[in-house]
């Protein structure tokens, strides 16, 4: 008896995808495109950390990035809808908070 066997990790895409909330996905697409959208310097002291109804909360190293981003947000916003090809980030808040990579 011959039976087709399908991987594991083609169930869970499909089951993630039918069952992930759309706030979920637009967090997979932003941390996907994070650092090439950020750049190298400012990817490693910022991190996207929550999505929620289009506002982006980046978590940031210090008070001083913090600082920094508050002058870049408006520039980081476009670029990261322009990589996105939608508009879904509409607002962008910092918090500083340990960072993972």
């Amino acid at each position: 008896m011959k039976t087709d066997l399908t991987h594991i990790s083609t169930i869970l895409t499909q089951a993630l995808d039918e069952f992930r909330p759309s706030a979920d996905t637009g967090m997979t697409a932003i941390w996907e495109l994070w650092n090439s959208v950020a750049g190298e310097g400012l990817a490693q002291n910022a991190k996207p950390g929550a999505f929620n109804n289009g506002t982006l909360i980046v978590h940031v190293s210090s008070s001083v990035w913090m600082h920094q981003l508050k002058f870049l947000k408006t520039n980081l916003m476009a670029n990261l809808n322009h990589a996105l090809g939608t508009p879904l980030v509409k607002e962008m808040r910092f918090k500083i908070a340990a960072l993972h990579n």
